[in-house]
């Protein structure tokens, strides 16, 4: 039987993946049109990873999110700025940045940053004309967007009732 939890995170996921996409498709459209698509998509995507049953456990992942989206942005800039995409340089920037996760004590969102490098090198192998800085830029401009819609989401509707003062 589907209950009424299961209503609202359906209906809090649907939202979510709506307002991220078409939020971040038609602002990443401002800076690089060709790319907006796939803008949407990793927008929508984070808000999904990010939104969680409760209000703290959604924040935790948001910010997690947002520094894993980080490190994998700041790597895969790196990578791009000095070489062109290859999947061999797409597979040594996730090593990188999975290290450079554990190292910071997130292991846990290692998975999330090295699906922040594919985003990023797939975007770069598509648009090789595209400025490294600025793909890895909208990327997490991207992220930010998902995070920041799932966080409000869980905000505006939480699952459990607000705690008395």
């Amino acid at each position: 039987m589907i209950g009424t939890d299961a209503i609202r995170t359906a209906v809090q996921m649907a939202l979510v993946s709506l307002a991220s996409y078409l939020i971040a498709f038609y602002s990443t459209s401002l800076f690089h049109a060709a790319s907006a698509g796939l803008g949407g998509l990793w927008s929508a995507s984070s808000g999904v990873v990010v939104l969680q049953a409760t209000q703290r456990e959604t924040w935790s992942a948001a910010s997690l999110q947002l520094l894993g989206t980080a490190i994998g942005s700041i790597i895969s800039a790196g990578y791009l700025a000095v070489l062109p995409f290859s999947p061999f340089g797409m597979a040594g920037s996730m090593f990188a940045t999975v290290l450079l996760c554990h190292a910071v004590a997130i292991p846990g969102h290692a998975r999330l940053a090295a699906i922040n490098v594919i985003v990023i090198m797939v975007t770069a192998s598509l648009h090789p004309t595209l400025n490294p800085f600025q793909n890895a830029a909208l990327r997490f401009g991207e992220s930010c967007i998902g995070a920041a819609i799932a966080v409000l989401a869980v905000l505006l509707w939480p699952k459990e009732p607000p705690k008395p003062a």
